[in-house]
């Protein structure tokens, strides 16, 4: 359990530590911690926790959405770390009644809240019933909606009056250029979706490449006027922002 006064301290403390010590100092207070990776730049909290004697175990969501590059870049990923990720898959009676009743692409019509429930928040919120934190590859950089994304919170979406979840963000600092200059100078492996345009990758409907000057969220969800491109995922806890 992490208070307020702790959160605090814990955050002023790694303001400007590198995402690696984030990670050893976080991991080492709260051991019982998986990394949520997306299939996209997130892979360098899997390349920064590769050399630690018990690293974090990997998840990540499978909606049944996803393009077939991302399906063959988190094979790649799992042969290239030798890891173990968990694929997270939704109640397969919730996703039936949902086609069943609206179709293949309702989220067209009626936004993307009611399909990302069931296909992303639902089957995280499961996982992280059985977890004290979670690892995200948010960064500041990312939105309008994100620059207040700290280090280390209490995840508001997620946690219960019986069971506290944390969320630990440790390229929050970073900037998209870091990100790719570390990718590259390590030779990690990433989706080949980047090349084609694509900076924010998520389900193939939902997801588009972006011209020059655009902000990279605004691949995601297109036909929605919203200013927070957000899920579900971390929505709530933007939005409690001041």
């Amino acid at each position: 359990m992490i208070d307020q006064k702790e959160l605090e301290a814990l955050n002023a403390a790694l303001s400007e530590a590198e995402p690696r010590e984030i990670l050893n100092k976080l991991l080492d207070r709260v051991p019982n911690t998986a990394i949520s990776f997306s299939g996209a730049e997130d892979v360098l909290l899997i390349e920064l926790t590769k050399k630690r004697t018990n690293p974090p175990s990997i998840f990540t969501l499978d909606t049944g959405r996803l393009h077939p590059e991302t399906y063959r870049y988190i094979e790649t990923v799992r042969d290239h770390y030798n890891r173990p990720i968990e694929a997270l898959f939704p109640d397969s009676v919730e996703v039936n009644n949902l086609i069943t009743i609206k179709g293949m692409y309702s989220f067209y019509k009626d936004g993307h809240e009611e399909c990302c429930g069931i296909r992303k928040v639902q089957p995280l919120r499961k996982k992280l019933s059985g977890l004290d934190a979670w690892i995200t590859g948010q960064r500041r950089d990312q939105s309008p909606a994100r620059v207040e994304v700290p280090i280390v919170e209490i995840d508001k979406a997620f946690s219960t009056q019986e069971h506290q979840v944390i969320k630990i963000n440790p390229l929050a600092n970073w900037t998209s250029t870091q990100v790719w200059e570390y990718i590259r100078m390590l030779d990690v492996p990433y989706n080949t979706l980047h090349d084609q345009g694509y900076v924010s990758i998520g389900c193939e409907p939902c997801t588009k490449a972006i011209g020059p000057n655009q902000h990279e969220r605004e691949g995601r969800w297109w036909w929605e006027e919203a200013t927070i491109k957000e899920c579900g995922l971390h929505r709530p806890n933007i939005q409690e922002k001041p």
